[in-house]
């Protein structure tokens, strides 16, 4: 994929590139993994798993990598139909280049490819991202999560209230039950 720049907020240029991860070399997955493992405190190995298999938006300054965002494809379950979404995960930028615009950047690109190729987008936000999201119109699930395990439909009650949809062509009901396909450590 061709390249998008952008201009931040402070009128500086920097680059956001789009790229499945397939398209990544080594350094690349190295420097964004490293990125990310800075940026949160409680992130695991497998949270950087989930963060891999779909496309990656990358903000480089200087050559450096300072910003990570990716959207990988999932199944939800709700109102009897299975839904394809495009979940966003590991949105970090690194601490002396954030309040820039970067973030802005990688979720514009990421947003077009939910809406182009997905039923919604999804996410799940940390408390001091959700002003973040919703003021890019991204809303709230004020319904209760499940996950479909390998013992069965299970309650997800810690991620009630931190769950986020991008709607855009599957109906939604945004108080009803949404249910998460499986995956090992932390399923939303």
């Amino acid at each position: 994929m061709t390249p998008t720049t952008f201009t931040t907020s402070r009128s500086r240029t920097a680059d956001v590139r789009v790229t499945h991860t397939s398209g990544m070399d080594a350094a690349t997955l190295k420097a964004a993994r490293a990125l990310l493992f800075d940026v949160f405190d409680d992130m695991t190995s497998e949270d950087w798993e989930h963060a891999l298999g779909g496309l990656h938006a990358l903000v480089h300054e200087g050559g450096e990598l300072i910003g990570h965002a990716s959207v990988v494809q999932r199944r939800l379950l709700h109102n009897g139909r299975a839904l394809r979404c495009g979940y966003v995960e590991g949105v970090g930028v690194r601490a002396d280049r954030r309040g820039r615009g970067h973030g802005a950047a990688m979720m514009d690109a990421l947003e077009r490819v939910i809406r182009n190729a997905y039923g919604l987008g999804a996410l799940s936000a940390s408390d001091e991202a959700t002003t973040f999201y919703a003021a890019r119109g991204w809303q709230l699930w004020r319904g209760p999560s499940w996950a479909l395990s390998p013992h069965g439909i299970q309650r997800t009650p810690d991620e009630d209230g931190c769950l986020y949809v991008l709607p855009t062509s599957a109906p939604l009901d945004l108080d009803a039950d949404l249910t998460c396909d499986w995956r090992e450590g932390d399923v939303w």
